[in-house]
């Protein structure tokens, strides 16, 4: 290749070398740039009036489209949309369809970021949003719907108390009213579990976890099943199915992918949480050996529930891949190929046997993130949770000795030989705390 050696040195600077080789990389490539050159003054125009192409990454960038078609696939519905965060999906989805005036219903038992979202943010833009304490309740699901609803939200196994949402049941209630059920899918990932498969209408994940697997980057996703009805939703969501200054709706130009059209054009580019590409990328390759590791997570997880629910230190283990568990059966049907990897221990000898646990690990790390190929352990009722009152600790299932596990693909053996050291120290913990107060 003839290099340009004509003009001046800044303008050869600028120029030189950035009209790479066509080639075809065996990796995804890494589209890491802020804009896209057009071919063509028409081609421009095609871009700005149909959406052809590329033109800025806000807007829509290759190595992100390519990894948003993956996630569709995976989770089995008919379009994706990549975001900066897991909390940003959430975000967009729900301001996809609330205004001034909506209602949502919720599980009580969700991430704490998302009740923040639904009960500070969103209420402060006059969007309510009633809990649901019993999500096995179809009946109090029912019962919490208003003429104002639109949106249904849960999780598919929850924080904290690892329940097995009825995934069916709830979204049969929404449907009958024309409400989608979102849900948040994180905890299972699509390899044990696909809600739009169950019903539901959206899935999020935090692509920060189980997605990308190595705790490096920060990542969301919105699946839509493509499945909008204007007949029988039209009526909630008139900014999908309305026309304006002679333009067609949303609906009239992309049918039964309405909605994450709408969250593609409308939602996601103006308030911005854009993911980078290169994030875009390490999501993907995470997402190449998602099966492997939550096979791995899973068999460890059983493992160590099992074994801790048989120790004399432990008060309680909420995992729903226990026979104990209130949904083991639910998740039994679910769940194909593991019950996840996350869950809460409670140890007897509250929060002095917490401390001197997570204080004794080595193996299990002590940070705020789940879904790594690491094992990883948090205290609840001090850091996530820790401005909900004791009742309502009491109904998440969070109480002073209660920790979360989120187990990883390491040596069976080597996590057990960690936590009961760790449990050792809790339990000695516990004794000197009983000599001081002697």
């Amino acid at each position: 290749m003839t290099e340009r050696t004509t003009g001046g040195f800044t303008t050869r600077q600028v120029h030189v070398g950035t009209d790479a080789a066509t080639a075809t990389p065996r990796a995804l490539p890494i589209h890491l740039t802020a804009g896209f050159t057009f071919d063509s003054f028409d081609a421009a125009a095609a871009h700005f009036g149909a959406g052809d192409g590329y033109g800025y990454t806000r807007t829509g960038n290759p190595t992100v489209d390519a990894v948003e078609r993956k996630l569709a696939s995976l989770e089995g519905g008919a379009e994706a949309v990549l975001l900066a965060s897991g909390q940003a999906a959430l975000a967009v989805a729900l301001l996809g369809l609330v205004s001034a005036g909506s209602h949502i219903v919720s599980s009580t038992h969700i991430y704490e970021g998302t009740r923040g979202l639904l009960v500070d943010n969103l209420a402060r833009l006059g969007i309510e949003t009633t809990f649901v304490d019993d999500i096995h309740d179809p009946d109090a699901w029912r019962r919490a719907i208003r003429p104002e609803t639109r949106v249904l939200l849960g999780e598919s196994i929850a924080n904290a108390r690892n329940d097995v949402l009825d995934i069916a049941a709830v979204a049969a209630i929404g449907d009958a009213a024309g409400i989608p059920l979102i849900v948040d899918n994180t905890f299972a990932t699509p390899y044990l579990l696909r809600p739009l498969e169950h019903g539901a209408a959206i899935v999020v994940h935090s692509a920060s976890k189980f997605l990308a697997g190595q705790g490096a980057v920060l990542g969301g996703v919105i699946v839509d099943d493509g499945r909008f009805d204007a007949s029988r939703s039209g009526h909630l969501f008139p900014h999908l199915v309305g026309s304006g200054a002679g333009t067609p709706s949303v609906w009239e130009r992309y049918g039964g992918r309405a909605r994450i059209a709408h969250l593609r054009e409308s939602v996601a580019p103006r308030y911005g949480p854009t993911p980078s590409p290169l994030t875009a990328f390490l999501i993907g390759q995470g997402i190449e050996t998602l099966s492997l590791r939550v096979q791995r997570q899973s068999e460890n997880a059983l493992a160590v529930a099992g074994w801790l629910a048989d120790r004399p230190e432990v008060a309680s283990v909420d995992y729903a891949g226990l026979a104990s568990h209130p949904t083991h059966d639910l998740a039994r049907t679910s769940l194909r190929g593991g019950y996840g990897s996350v869950f809460t221990v409670t140890l007897r000898g509250g929060l002095p046997a917490a401390r001197a646990f997570v204080e004794a690990v080595s193996v299990i790390t002590h940070m705020t993130h789940l879904g790594d190929v690491r094992s990883l352990v948090l205290h609840p009722a001090t850091t996530s949770h820790a401005r909900r009152s004791p009742a309502e600790h009491a109904t998440l299932g969070i109480h002073p000795g209660t920790l979360r596990l989120s187990i990883g693909i390491e040596d069976l053996d080597d996590l057990l030989a960690d936590l009961d050291q760790a449990l050792a120290a809790a339990a000695s913990a516990v004794r000197d705390d009983a000599a001081v107060l002697a």
